[in-house]
This record gives structure tokens, C-alpha cells and sequence, in this order.
């Protein structure tokens, strides 16, 4: 396994990413993870952990900072969902476009609302091959913690006045992040990240646009897709996320009893959600070629 420091270019801007090769295979080319964060989380925020593992298991992965975060250019601190989006276009497009990668078999992986950018990003794409959202944020409006009334009203003030919240806070703090214990469980992975680059800032104007909800998307998604959910995730409650898994066509749900959503960073809750990651893209990406050859001469269904 070898990482290296790679661009891309969205409208003008830089995104930062690591792309991560396996160790030599027989195959002339390798099926890639397209990987990035939720909200304000960055490419140093412990996704390498994920990386490696895939990495070592035999595919590539190519992890982003969105702009205006982490290590890309854009204006600081930025949170759009649909400009999030076209950044996960853009960095599906430049991983087909590596020496080596097979542009068929790219996946898409996400953490938190990471996780629900890549059902959007795969939903929006029918070539993305598979998709793997991990404690995911898919419904604002069912998932989010329940703040109290003082709370939301701060908040929706922050919006209307176009000024910056906290990502964490506690439960009675007017922050995106404020169940409780998240602040805690956050900045613990944060603390075990590579260098980290995050910022405590995110912008609220969106929150006055269109709810974000790509959970919607989820009956009509054309690839397989991995819906890990800790029932215990007081961030993301679990049951839409549940649901969701439930109405997609080829959607697979696996549920951590005891996680919340934090915990999946390190330790066991960590070796128990990347070996089940493992197994589904190994499942769905690691066809051998004459596999691959002989569904693709099979006559499409009619």
C-alpha cells in the first residue's frame, strides 16, 4: 500500500485528496473507494484508517477534503449540500481517471452526512458500482437531535443573518452537533487523526433552503449499498436510516448494537464495521474478469 498527494479541480478551486494503492494484484486494474467526511470532518479526521484497510484488502481509495475545508481551496468554512455534491462529482470523475483504476468499479463511502452525499453521489451516477454509508445523517428533519425551543431559535437566527455556528457543542449550546456526549465523542476523533486541519465554524444559511434528505433517494438507487447504523447513534437517529436501507433494491443493513456515533473510529466498534465494509466491497467490487466479461454479455432485463 503506498498514499499519495493528489488535486482535483472543482470550478476554479483545489480539493485536496490522498489517493491510497493496494499492494500489486494479478488484475491490470484496481476498483477505487471515493471517500469524504460529513459536515465539517476532513480527510485527516481518521478516514485513513478506513483507507488503509481498504487498501490492504485490494482496492484503491481516493479521500477529499470538501472545499472550503480541511486542506481545500474555496471560501472557508462553506457548507452547501448541493456544492458538496458537485465536489463528489468531480472527484468520482477524477478517480476514473487514474492510471490503473477501472472506471466500472467505483464505489462511494461516507461518514454522517458523508454518508448521505454518497447515496446522492451513486444515486446521481449509474456507473458508480456500490455505495457505503456508515452511521449516516439522511433526513434533517427525523434524524437530528430534538433541541429545545431556546436552542432552535438561535439557530435559525444564525441562519437568517447568514453568520457561522459551531459544528459541536452541548445540548443546550446552538451548535449543528449537540446531542449529548458528541462534542466529547467528536474531538476524541479528531485527537486521533493525522494532523488534523478541522475547523470548530460551519455556515447556517442553508439550513433556511431545501431540508437535506437523500434518504428519499434510496428506493430508486440502481447499486448495492451498505447502510452500517449504530443503534445506539444519538446524532443520527438510526430508524430513517433503518427505513432507507430497507426500501432500496439492492440495500444491505448491518446494526451495531451499543454504537453511537462516534465510536466506530477505533477500537472494536471500528474492526467490527471496516470487516463488514470489506466483505460487501469484496462482494461487489472484486468480480474476477471473467465474471465481469460474461454478465456484460448478458442481454439487459426487460
Amino acid at each position: 500500500m503506498n498514499r499519495n498527494e493528489v488535486t482535483f479541480d472543482v470550478n476554479g478551486d483545489m480539493c485536496a485528496a490522498w489517493l491510497y494503492r493496494p499492494p500489486a494484484h494479478p488484475e491490470s486494474s484496481t476498483p477505487i473507494v471515493v471517500m469524504a467526511h460529513g459536515l465539517s470532518g476532513t480527510r485527516r479526521d481518521r478516514l485513513g484508517a478506513f483507507a488503509e484497510r481498504f487498501a490492504q484488502a485490494g482496492f484503491a481509495a481516493l479521500i477529499f477534503d470538501h472545499r472550503g475545508f480541511g486542506d481545500s481551496e474555496g471560501e472557508p468554512d462553506r457548507f452547501v449540500p448541493a456544492r458538496q455534491r458537485e465536489d463528489w462529482s468531480a472527484a468520482i470523475e477524477f478517480a476514473r481517471e487514474v492510471d490503473g483504476i477501472d472506471a466500472k468499479r467505483v464505489a462511494t463511502f461516507g461518514s454522517s452526512m458523508g454518508g448521505g452525499n454518497a447515496l446522492a453521489a451513486a444515486a446521481a451516477d449509474p456507473c458508480v458500482a456500490a455505495a457505503i454509508s456508515q452511521v449516516p445523517f439522511l433526513d434533517l428533519r427525523r434524524q437530528a437531535h430534538r433541541n429545545s425551543m431556546r436552542v432552535n431559535l438561535k439557530i435559525f437566527a444564525s441562519a437568517l443573518l447568514g453568520r457561522h455556528l459551531p459544528a459541536v457543542g452541548q445540548p443546550n449550546e446552538a451548535a449543528f452537533i449537540n446531542a449529548p456526549g458528541s462534542e466529547a465523542g467528536w474531538r476524541h476523533v479528531v485527537s486521533i487523526g493525522e494532523d488534523s486541519r478541522w475547523r470548530d465554524r460551519v455556515s447556517s444559511r442553508w439550513l433556511l433552503g431545501r431540508p437535506f434528505n437523500p434518504g428519499r433517494l434510496a428506493s430508486e438507487l440502481h447499486c448495492p449499498w451498505l447502510v452500517c447504523v449504530g443503534d445506539a447513534d444519538r446524532v443520527a437517529r438510526p430508524g430513517p436510516a433503518i427505513k432507507a436501507a430497507r426500501r432500496a433494491p439492492q440495500g444491505e443493513l448491518r446494526v451495531y448494537p451499543g454504537v453511537d456515533h462516534f465510536d466506530i473510529y477505533d477500537g472494536p466498534e471500528h474492526e467490527a464495521i471496516v470487516s463488514d465494509e470489506i466483505e460487501f466491497l469484496r462482494r461487489h467490487l472484486l468480480k474476477s474478469t471473467k465474471t465481469r466479461l460474461t454478465e456484460a454479455a448478458q442481454p439487459a432485463p426487460q
